[in-house]
């Protein structure tokens, strides 16, 4: 993992804005594991939360969304916000972390969810790559958060790792909010046309832009333009060529040009498209 970070791309003709990145992990606020070296390596940088905004300004990300994995993330994802009128939040438990779902932190997760500056519950879902808590434990997490984004009005976000068809089967089971967005969007073309008859939007972020993905590019063929928004997951899922550094939201328009290339549309419509997306998604800014 290289320390060096990435040369600010060209900027796009039009704003965007990153829908997914964890904040806290890039300026350091989650003191990283020796075995994290993406997140060592981001942190290595010495970024504020200012000057991620502002190198995200340059390229033309005006606007982001920092998303919470755990309590004291999403505490520090709805603090951030507050104080930046261009950042929301998402808050909740990731499904990694599902054994650690009380009731009393669950509770405290939907009292974050009601903050207005708090747009999103997220993100939850299922992961059966890690497998590190277990499935009857994620599923509860994840039914559980479903339910905290349909009392609260906010945006779901999922998480979903090596679990599509029983992501898709609990959101139809417990009946999903009126928002549902896939980060990272990781399925294929027919994943793709199943969230886009579900009408759930899918952000797409810097695996999209690799040459082993081809599936990917396909699921972006055939989602919805309108069902579309693209993301960074920073500090990781850097995009070709900077794969193996840190990534930053504004390495967006590396994506966004892959995007836009793919489904053979003018970039500077699908940077509005997705800013119109993302106000459906999360509301106005």
């Amino acid at each position: 993992m290289s320390r060096e970070l990435p040369v600010l791309p060209e900027p796009l003709p039009a704003e965007v804005f990153d829908s997914h990145c964890h904040l806290d992990i890039m300026v350091g606020d989650r003191k990283a594991s020796s075995g994290d070296q993406v997140a060592l390596a981001a942190q290595a940088a010495g970024a504020s939360v200012e000057a991620i905004l502002a190198d995200a300004r340059l390229v033309g990300v005006t606007r982001l969304v920092t998303i919470g994995y755990d309590l004291r993330s999403s505490h520090w994802g709805a603090e951030v916000a507050a104080r930046h009128a261009d950042v929301y939040a998402g808050v909740a438990i990731h499904p990694n972390e599902a054994h650690a779902a009380t009731p009393e932190t669950l509770a405290e997760i939907e009292e974050l969810a009601r903050l207005p500056h708090v747009r999103a519950v997220g993100e939850t879902g299922l992961d059966y790559f890690r497998d590190r808590a277990s499935r009857d434990d994620q599923h509860a997490s994840f039914r559980a958060h479903i339910e905290i984004a349909k009392r609260t009005g906010k945006a779901l976000v999922i998480h979903d790792r090596d679990a599509h068809d029983d992501v898709l089967g609990v959101l139809a089971d417990q009946g999903a909010p009126d928002v549902v967005v896939f980060h990272s969007f990781s399925g294929d073309g027919e994943m793709a046309k199943k969230c886009a008859d579900a009408g759930y939007f899918m952000s797409f972020s810097g695996p999209v832009t690799y040459k082993n993905a081809e599936y990917l590019r396909e699921a972006a063929q055939v989602a919805p333009a309108e069902l579309i928004l693209v993301e960074t997951d920073a500090p990781y899922l850097p995009p070709t060529p900077h794969r193996g550094k840190p990534n930053a939201p504004y390495l967006i328009p590396l994506t966004l040009r892959c995007l836009a290339k793919v489904k053979g549309v003018d970039v500077t419509d699908l940077a509005g498209t997705i800013m119109t997306n993302g106000e459906a998604a999360f509301g106005a800014w």
